[in-house]
Order: C-alpha cells, then sequence, then structure tokens
C-alpha cells in the first residue's frame, strides 16, 4: 500500500493484524473472473497446440520439409535428441513469445490509461485475427505472422487478466481466484492436447483443425472485453468514483463498502496523481525495489524450472525417447489432465497454507523428479537413438513428468502470476505487471528457441540442468520472498516493512508518502527531519490520518510546524 493509507498501521505493532474489508464472494464476481481469465484459456491452448502440431507429418512435410526429413532417416548412426534441432521450427514456437514482449510495453499503457477491460478486448481481437491467419497459411511467412498476431494477444492478456482477477477479488479469497488464470492455462494445454491427439489421424489437413480451434478461446475474451465490468481499482485511479464505487458494491454483495472504497481512493490520489512516468519510477525509485526484483526473478525461476520446455515439445520429447506418435500425444494429454488438478488443488490451497509453503514443498518435488527422469534416460538410452525405452522405464518416464508437472501447477505456475500482481502498489501496478510479463515472455522465448538445441547438446542431461536451477529458486524462496496470504492489496507495502532484507527500502516511507501528498495540494509543510524530531507528535499525527480526513492531518502538521518554530 502506499501513501496515505500506510499511516493508520505505520504506528501498530509489527505484530498487527491486517485490514479485514466486508463483504462475500457473489456468483457474479466469480462469473465475471472466470470469462477474463479466458486469456489464460488462449495462452494455455497455443502452449500446448505448438508441440503437437510440430510432430505432425502433414504440417512439417509443408512448412519443415528438412525437418521431416531429418526424423525419417534417424537411425542407429543419427542421435535421436538432435532429430527435432532446426531453427526455423524453433522460430515457429518462438516467434510468439517475442512479439508478446514487445506488446505487453503498449498494453501497459492501454491498462493504465483506458483500463484492464479495454486490454483483453484488444487481446481477444488479436487472436482472432492470428488464427485466421495460422488456419489459412500457405507459407512459412503467413504462419509466423499469424504467431506474430498471437504473440500480440498473449501480451495484452498476460498483462490485463490477472491484474482484472486480483483487483475483482475479495481479498480472502483473491489467491485462489487470481489462480483461475493459471487455471485456464492449464485446460487450454490439456484441450489442445486432446485435439492434437485426435487431428493427428486426419490427414493432411489435421493441423489446421489444431490451429483453427484457438478460435474458441479468442471468441471467448473478444465478448468478455465487450461485457465484463471494468474493476473499481482503475475506475478510481481514473477519477470515476461513483462507478467504482458502484462497481465495488456488486462484486462484494453489500451496500456497505465505504471502507475499501476509501483506501481506494487513498491510494489512487496520494501517489497515482503524481506519478508521470510510472516505468522511470519502477525501475529506479528505491521503495519499489523489492516488488521488481521479486517480480522479475520469479519469471526467470519459472521457465528455468523447465516446464515449458516441457509443456511446448512433449509429444515430441516422448517421441524421442521411443513412444510412437499417438502414443505420445496420449502420454501428453495425461500430463496435461494432471497440470489441471494439480492448478484446482492449488485454488483450494492457496489462501489457506500460503504461498510461501507451496513453493519450498514444490521445489524438493520438481528436484526429484527431474534428477530421477535424467537418471533413467542417461542410463537406458545414453546417446544412440536407436535404443527406445522399454514399456516399463517408458511408463516410468510419464509418471515422472506427471510428478513433476503435478508440482508446478500448484506452485511456479499460478503464483508467478499471482504474486506480481498483488504486490505492487496502484500507482506502478500496471508499469509493474508489464515488466513482470516481459521478463517472462522473454525467457519463454529464449527456452522455446533453444531447448531443442539444448535437448541435442545436454541429451538427458537437460533434466539436471533445470534440477540445478530449481534449487537455486528454493534459497531465493526460503530467504526472499514474504507471505501474502490474507493482506489487502492496498495494504500490501506493510509486508515489505516486517521482513528481514527488504524492510531497509521502506525506512520511514509511509509518512514520506503523506507529505508528499499534502505538499501536491499546495499545503505549507516542515521538512521531514524536523517532523522525525517530534517522537510524540508523530504518533498523534497517524492516529488523525486514520480517524480524520486529509485535511485536518494537514491542520495538524501546520501546527507542529508552529511549534518548531516557537522551538527555534
Amino acid at each position: 500500500m502506499t501513501g496515505g493509507s500506510m499511516l493508520p498501521a505505520a504506528s501498530s505493532t509489527t505484530g498487527a493484524e491486517y485490514k479485514h474489508y466486508e463483504g462475500r464472494i457473489t456468483v457474479y464476481v466469480l462469473l465475471t473472473c472466470l470469462l477474463a481469465a479466458c486469456g489464460g484459456l488462449m495462452f494455455g491452448y497455443d502452449i500446448g497446440i505448438s508441440g503437437g502440431v510440430t510432430s505432425m507429418d502433414d504440417f512439417l512435410q509443408k512448412f519443415f520439409p528438412t525437418v521431416l526429413a531429418n526424423k525419417r532417416k534417424v537411425g542407429a548412426s543419427k542421435n535421436a535428441y538432435c532429430k527435432y534441432n532446426n531453427q526455423k521450427l524453433q522460430a515457429f514456437t518462438s516467434s510468439l513469445y517475442i512479439a508478446g514482449l514487445v506488446s505487453t510495453l503498449f498494453a501497459s499503457l492501454v491498462t493504465r490509461r483506458y483500463g484492464r477491460r479495454p486490454t483483453m478486448l484488444i487481446a481477444g481481437l488479436c487472436f482472432v485475427l492470428g488464427v485466421l491467419f495460422n488456419t489459412s497459411a500457405q507459407n512459412l511467412l503467413m504462419l509466423i505472422l499469424g504467431r506474430v498476431l498471437l504473440g500480440w494477444g498473449v501480451g495484452f492478456a498476460n498483462q490485463a487478466v490477472p491484474l482484472y482477477l486480483s483487483e475483482m477479488a475479495p481479498t480472502k479469497w483473491r489467491g485462489g481466484l487470481n489462480i483461475l488464470f493459471q487455471l485456464a492455462v492449464t485446460i487450454g494445454i490439456l484441450f489442445a492436447n486432446l485435439v492434437n491427439y485426435f487431428t493427428g489421424k486426419v490427414a493432411p489437413q489435421g493441423w489446421r483443425i489444431s490451429l483453427g480451434l484457438a478460435g474458441i478461446p479468442a471468441a471467448l475474451l473478444t465478448i468478455g472485453g465487450i461485457f465484463l465490468p471494468e474493476t473499481p481499482n482503475s475506475l478510481v485511479q481514473r477519477g470515476k468514483l461513483e462507478a467504482g464505487r458502484t462497481v465495488l458494491r456488486k462484486i462484494r454483495g453489500i451496500d456497505n463498502v465505504e471502507t475499501e472504497f476509501k483506501d481506494l481512493q487513498i491510494a489512487a490520489t496520494a501517489d497515482a496523481e503524481l506519478i508521470q512516468n510510472p516505468f522511470k519510477n519502477v525501475l529506479l525509485q528505491r521503495r519499489y525495489r523489492p516488488q521488481l526484483i521479486i517480480s522479475v526473478l520469479l519469471q526467470f525461476f519459472q521457465q528455468f524450472t523447465g516446464i515449458n520446455a516441457i509443456m511446448f515439445y512433449a509429444p515430441v520429447l516422448f517421441q524421442t525417447i521411443g513412444f510412437a506418435s499417438n502414443a505420445s500425444l496420449y502420454s501428453a494429454v495425461i500430463t496435461g489432465a494432471v497440470n489441471v488438478l494439480s492448478t484446482v488443488a492449488a485454488i483450494v490451497v492457496v489462501d489457506k497454507v500460503g504461498r510461501r509453503l507451496l513453493f519450498l514443498e514444490a521445489g524438493f518435488q520438481m528436484f526429484i523428479a527431474q534428477t530421477a527422469i535424467a537418471g533413467i534416460l542417461g542410463t537406458a538410452m545414453k546417446n544412440t537413438p536407436s535404443t527406445a525405452l522399454s514399456h516399463s522405464l517408458g511408463v516410468l518416464v510419464v509418471v515422472l513428468v506427471c510428478v513433476y508437472t503435478s508440482s508446478f501447477a500448484w506452485s511456479w505456475g499460478p503464483l508467478g502470476w499471482l504474486i506480481p500482481s498483488e504486490i505492487f502498489p496502484l500507482d506502478v501496478r500496471s508499469a509493474g505487471q508489464s515488466i513482470a510479463v516481459s521478463v517472462n515472455l522473454f525467457f519463454t522465448f529464449l527456452i522455446a528457441q533453444v531447448f531443442l538445441s539444448l535437448l541435442c547438446t545436454f541429451k538427458w542431461g537437460i533434466f539436471l540442468f533445470f534440477a540445478a536451477w530449481v534449487m537455486v529458486m528454493q534459497a531465493f524462496v526460503l530467504l526472499f520472498i514474504p507471505e501474502t496470504k490474507g493482506v489487502p492489496i492496498e495494504e500490501m507495502e506493510l509486508v515489505w516493512t516486517r521482513h528481514w532484507f527488504w524492510k531497509r527500502y521502506f525506512k520511514m516511507q509511509p509518512m514520506q508518502n503523506h507529505i508528499n501528498c499534502c505538499n501536491n495540494n499546495n499545503t505549507d509543510l516542515p521538512s521531514a527531519d524536523q517532523l522525525i524530531k517530534l517522537d510524540s507528535n508523530l504518533t498523534s499525527l497517524t492516529a488523525a490520518a486514520d480517524s480524520n480526513s486529509l485535511q485536518s492531518t494537514q491542520n495538524n502538521i501546520t501546527a507542529n510546524s508552529a511549534t518548531l518554530v516557537q522551538m527555534g
């Protein structure tokens, strides 16, 4: 939380409780969040569909004939880990993510100036256009252009949807409702794997059906962008106070929302109006350093768990280790189902056990699964492509991939999007989310672009590579990620002031924010150094901010200024 709204809590003890706003979870807010989460459905469908169509011979014959020829030539003298290693094929997968990276910078501006809903509408339209290009593609240029349009949709959707869910959700259920985005991602992946399983048998145009069915989630998101309400946070930030109050009453299911609405007003007016360049502020100002560092590293670490490497290329990966084409897609469907069920588990428990415990448990589970997969592949396959896994070992690898996928699905998957969307204060929330999405898409692009080459180089050691990163993540979570369960989104700054490391970035920050707010209203005030000398007066000023209006607080400060003059 920022600005004057921090003052009531500033005088509290370290163990003070956070505010608890009135309200309940309503059918209305559930429906709006479900429709908004369709942005995740599109993102997940694309992740799942890419690996499926790139393992279809008809698709490879039309766009990547050299890959198909290489695949058919694989024999005892050829390294099986390298049979899909082709930069153009990797460009098909990764072009979407570099386009998303660029688009999210524009999406931040749209989200801040015009709201979360218009941003989702733009995302839906980009998705629809991308689907049309991909489905009708006659050459590689059309195919990649369609992927670029889908990338713009991903950038706008990933910018707006997590913010929308966090701001619409009641504090008590914010974690679970925000994870609806990740649940939609996992459902999209599963749906894509099921589609690929059946369209792989439809020659020679099955791949067009796979790419064309992406129009379903694209249409749902477009409809959501037209009919969904704007978030109260965005409405208040843009000066639409009565509209914000009306939406807040509707989504909370009660008439008395004044406490929460007052905090939204304070957060919006105390700092947001002072921000001329939110990107510059979030990158350079010290008080945003903890949120920025955590958000950037969460996105980096999320990709270096290795999850997207497996999800992008699951069918290819299973074919590489000896599964037949249909069997590999079937195995990918199994892992997709595990992904969905585990994300549902995250929705149920995240607001009960908290974020940190899910991170830490999942880290050990991922490490064990990855090292076990590496051991099996290293022992059974070595470097020879003609060596396929036995049936029992193949089943064991699928089980271990499911163990790994489940741990990711209730930790780094949903929490990597949840935490950045809830920790930034309102004045830079859109810019902070944009940076988080950009970093995520950059490393998603990087992994998509180099994974097949890494698989060719490291072979089974690729799983040890990602397992080593998982242990680094464990240390980071243990030391530097605070618990945000049950903290109102506009009081999040209290989390940092109580953390053993991050509190150094917030010394006297709440009072300084309030002074800045009052100075913005052209009130002559004493300096911060003078106020600090008056410890007893600081206490009264803090209480005044809690019980009186901003004008009363300014009067108290002015009175204390006179006292300082007399003392001088």
